[in-house]
């Protein structure tokens, strides 16, 4: 379904690609990136908009660090109430405060075929096929991490999320997870 959506990677190795959402978060993205240091782990963060105008030291810190960028549009607006037009001013006036990107991640994953059409000119569209569900406010760790664990593959594209939702569950989890993918035989490389 969708086959100019990218939901893997297409690779002979045994690696998976780590992605966070919703990127800079006062705090949690320092958090974040120092993890990501101590395993020596390349991510992609997809950053919103507005919290890269409000925060552009921490795009810098993401980018000196040799991470990669994509656009997640300027306010986080869902594609699926959302004319083209508007969706696509959005993912325009964040490429704006964001580095230079041909990546881009659609909020929520809602997006229109109409609007891949368009949006698909300019950007790579990058889905994934392992959701960690972090976000969830009842979500226990042991099922987040076997959301994750037990699902990936070989050019798994995994979705964290960087922002306050997830931020108490990623804490106790994220660097656990990291290692345990490692242990598995994985390598990890960004999008």
């Amino acid at each position: 379904m969708f086959p100019s959506l990218s939901w893997r990677v297409e690779t002979n190795k045994k690696e998976v690609f780590i992605s966070f959402d919703d990127s800079p978060t006062p705090k949690l993205t320092y958090w974040i990136l120092n993890i990501l240091s101590s395993l020596k782990i390349k991510a992609t963060f997809f950053c919103v908009g507005e919290s890269s105008k409000k925060y552009p030291e921490i795009i810098n810190e993401i980018q000196q660090k040799g991470h990669s960028i994509g656009n997640h549009s300027f306010s986080h607006k869902n594609g699926w109430f959302s004319s083209t037009n508007s969706y696509i001013e959005e993912i325009e006036k964040c490429s704006s405060v964001i580095p230079k990107t041909n990546l881009f991640r659609p909020p929520y994953g809602k997006i229109y075929p109409w609007q891949i059409r368009e949006v698909k000119k300019k950007y790579k569209i990058i889905m994934w096929d392992v959701l960690s569900y972090d976000f969830k406010k009842d979500i226990r760790s042991n099922i987040l991490q076997r959301n994750i664990l037990d699902n990936i593959e070989s050019g798994s594209i995994i979705v964290f999320h960087d922002n306050k939702k997830s931020e108490k569950i990623l804490k106790k989890n994220l660097e656990e997870i990291l290692k345990k993918i490692r242990e598995k035989g994985y390598s990890f490389s960004k999008l």
